[in-house]
């Protein structure tokens, strides 16, 4: 039988490569992998210059899950009321994630293309640490898909399972392995990359609406078991 930690270990995973396809963010991994890659001609350097953006992406989410998760867990009170009714809060949050990624529910959505600009312009003059930094900075700017996904889902999953450390850690993981791929394509030469990226897009939307559904179906479960008690 598999472990409920598992699961929810998986689901965070799942949760953060997500994050990563969807337009949003994609969009903003892609530009600044390619960006960074241009500013080196060893394919080394463009490796190495991927690998610390995606580590300050997974840095950034593993701080702040720690703060919100940990937090969270650490008031006594809160903690308590939180391991009674947790399941009871996720149902409802669940559905309007499951919403939100079915396109049924809609907020004003941006690329922050202008915010990336400036980012972008400043990486190149800080070399390795440049990138680490671009990436944590990246991380944070939230879209409405990528934001929906982290704080409500990844929150509550991890303050449910107790693991305000690690269920991020893999979230950024999540985030961070598209973005790893890219770099690496960038550096050996590939000139896929730009096919890859389409095809990413296309299976994007299959994987957010099926994500969607299945959030809804656990979000509906939850709420008729945990808060109504129908069953």
């Amino acid at each position: 039988m598999i472990d409920g930690f598992a699961v929810g270990a998986g689901t965070a995973l799942w949760l953060g490569f997500l994050t990563a396809i969807s337009p949003c963010p994609m969009t903003t991994n892609i530009a600044a992998v390619s960006f960074i890659g241009r500013q080196y001609s060893h394919p080394a350097r463009v490796a190495l210059a991927g690998i610390a953006y995606v580590c300050g992406r997974v840095t950034a989410y593993v701080a702040l899950g720690v703060l919100l998760a940990g937090g969270l867990l650490s008031a006594p009170a809160l903690s308590t009321f939180l391991q009674r009714w947790m399941n009871a809060i996720l149902g409802p949050i669940l559905v309007l994630v499951g919403m939100l990624l079915l396109g049924l529910l809609v907020f004003g959505s941006g690329t922050g293309s202008e915010r990336g600009t400036k980012m972008k312009a400043w990486a190149a003059q800080g070399g390795l640490p440049g990138a680490f930094v671009l990436g944590v900075l990246f991380a944070l700017s939230f879209c409405p898909i990528s934001g929906a996904l982290f704080l409500g889902s990844l929150v509550p999953l991890a303050v449910a399972q107790g693991s305000p450390l690690f269920f991020p850690l893999l979230y950024g993981v999540g985030t961070g392995a598209p973005a790893a791929i890219f770099a690496l394509l960038i550096a050996l030469g590939a000139r896929s990359v730009g096919i890859l990226f389409e095809k990413v897009g296309r299976a994007e939307g299959v994987a957010r609406k099926v994500t969607g559904a299945v959030f809804v179906a656990a979000g509906i479960f939850f709420t008729l078991r945990y808060t109504f008690e129908l069953f």
